[in-house]
């Protein structure tokens, strides 16, 4: 607003009345290549402050004008499911169909992008969102992005074609993007998505868990204070610790060259590797091949490890941490891995033992230190968190804690006048303005991940109240989306599922194939209960009180918008009311 311009770091110069009155980005310590040195902007800044109040009082009036005008103001007009298809359409317009990923360099992963086509083409049949999606996840999975030796997302690539990172690691990209190749694989059942999948898990649980519970917020980009220094590779050190033979099978199949592809070193990458040309090259079979490559990449990793390790941001964010739990407890559920799950709920474990306080969550913890009242990021992450783990593990408690947290993000966080989620919570500090916002960043907004949440919890609970307040949102943002549509992205997904027929299945009885089934299939339209007490069902989803088991058998009740089928013990019959008016 103040400059026209935007960017990171993020400087705010403000009165003791914490007003902004000037503001930029990066300032480097002295002044150099054009740019104001911090030490020069602070002291002209203070002059400024001083020797001109009355300049400065003009500046922080506007400031609050302009901050005033910002405020949402709730439309009669409501956004309809014309606007699920703007988004595809414009996703489609921004999308790279030679090298995938959406805009131009730098290129970043946006998981959010990927999870709505996915939905979209459930919705549809438009199998150019699935094409999307899959070539989106290949190339990434073939890019520089992707640390071929230890797993993982670095958190963009310069280049337009996903071979050079840089190389920081954030918990919340790795969350997002295992999310997406698991649900891609729920879909396609392509190994690739499961394999890579794993590898996220792997790589999170090894280095971005931390000892006490819960995980780390990032991994730098640099070590010894070069980029990328960690994860590049000279070409003869490939040889050196491989050897002749495989050294020269890594180097064909990676690319590792004399030259390298960045700055002189190798980053190791599967952009222009023909694997089945390789394998014949080498009298090997393909499953040989790769059998070789794995025995390559962990005398690779073994090597790298006793290198200097990157600086580690060792806080744990409570929304950054739920993202992940969201993400471990899908993959628990599509791949019916329990060690995933254990993983899940023991990071809930750790939010909940010291990251709830007093009822009240709080953002973020490190070295024993709790601090800042949870913002809607911390409830709505929080919650998507409880959804996913209740649907994995068919425990009621996670349920339980997710209709409570459910009713304290609105007590906290609603706008009784405009609708709408603020980020700070009512009894947070008194701010200039209080922020609403629906637009996607490097992870889905608040207010997006809080309208999917309401929809889901209003199909488990039965509770409209929750879809009320959806409703309301809908007329909340809408000048807001349908000025830039594809900007709010996980938000509209929320509208894909209100505008669609989705079904509430209930399923009476001990654990069974039939939920494992449905579990492991992409049903974002699907809402499931489970458990062999409908009483105790009913504590947290008063509409399943009068269900009953017939005959004491596995007994399935299907319905759509809360309009029931009559009750099923044949599991083919209860699989055909799913998949009615598809």
């Amino acid at each position: 607003m103040m400059t026209g311009q935007g960017g990171w770091p993020l400087s705010i110069f403000m009165t003791p009345d914490k007003v902004p009155f000037y503001a930029g980005t990066y300032f480097p310590r002295v002044s150099k290549y054009g740019m104001p040195g911090i030490m020069d902007v602070l002291t002209q800044l203070y002059e400024r402050y001083k020797q001109e109040p009355d300049h400065i009082d003009e500046v922080t009036k506007s400031v609050t004008d302009a901050l005033e005008k910002t405020v949402t103001a709730k439309s009669e007009n409501r956004l309809t499911q014309e606007m699920t298809d703007k988004v595809f359409k414009q996703l489609g317009k921004r999308f790279d169909f030679t090298y995938g990923g959406f805009g131009s360099a730098p290129k970043f992963p946006t998981p959010q992008n990927l999870l709505y086509l996915l939905r979209y083409y459930h919705f549809t049949g438009n199998t150019a969102a699935l094409k999307m999606t899959e070539s989106t996840l290949q190339a990434m999975a073939k890019g520089g992005i992707y640390d071929h030796v230890g797993f993982g997302f670095a958190r963009y690539s310069t280049d337009e074609k996903w071979l050079v990172p840089h190389f920081e690691k954030m918990l919340y990209d790795n969350a997002l993007l295992l999310m997406a190749y698991t649900e891609c694989y729920q879909i396609t059942k392509n190994p690739l998505y499961k394999t890579i999948s794993e590898q996220i898990i792997t790589f999170v649980v090894r280095e971005m868990h931390c000892s006490e519970g819960g995980f780390n917020s990032a991994i730098d980009a640099d070590s010894e204070g070069i980029e990328g220094k960690y994860y590049v590779w000279d070409y003869d050190e490939i040889f050196n610790i491989l050897g002749e033979e495989l050294g020269d099978i890594y180097a064909a199949v990676y690319g590792i060259t004399p030259d390298g592809n960045f700055e002189g070193k190798n980053i190791p990458n599967l952009l222009n590797t023909d694997s089945e040309a390789i394998a014949k090259a080498n009298d090997m079979s393909v499953s040989e091949l790769h059998h070789r490559l794995d025995e390559a990449r962990e005398q690779l990793l073994s090597a790298r490890e006793k290198r200097v390790y990157p600086h580690v941001d060792d806080k744990i964010l409570t929304s950054w941490n739920s993202m992940m739990i969201a993400a471990l407890a899908k993959a628990g559920k599509a791949f019916a891995e329990p060690k995933y799950t254990k993983a899940a709920e023991n990071s809930m474990n750790f939010i909940e033992q010291n990251l709830i306080q007093n009822g009240r969550v709080m953002a973020r913890y490190r070295d024993g230190e709790v601090k800042y009242n949870g913002y809607l990021d911390d409830y709505a992450f929080l919650l998507w968190a409880y959804t996913e783990l209740y649907e994995t593990t068919f425990s009621l408690k996670y349920l339980k804690q997710a209709r409570t947290l459910a009713n304290d993000m609105i007590d906290l966080f609603w706008d009784n006048d405009q609708g709408g989620f603020f980020f700070n919570g009512h009894d947070s500090e008194e701010l200039l303005s209080r922020e609403k916002a629906v637009y996607d960043g490097a992870l889905p907004s608040g207010n997006g991940v809080a309208g999917v949440m309401l929809v889901k919890m209003g199909y488990l609970t039965g509770d409209t109240d929750y879809l009320d307040k959806l409703e309301e949102m809908y007329h909340t943002f809408y000048e807001d989306i349908i000025q830039v549509p594809v900007a709010g992205v996980h938000f509209i997904q929320s509208l894909m599922l209100m505008e669609n027929p989705t079904k509430e299945v209930v399923v009476l009885g001990e654990s069974n194939p039939f939920t494992v089934d449905l579990q492991q299939t992409f049903l974002p339209d699907v809402t499931l209960l489970a458990g062999n007490n409908a009483d105790k069902l009913g504590e947290v989803a008063p509409f399943v009180s009068e269900y009953r088991q017939l005959d004491n058998a596995l007994t399935i009740y299907v319905c759509e918008n809360f309009a029931c089928h009559q009750p099923t013990t044949d599991t083919e019959k209860a699989w055909e009311f799913i998949q009615e008016n598809r």
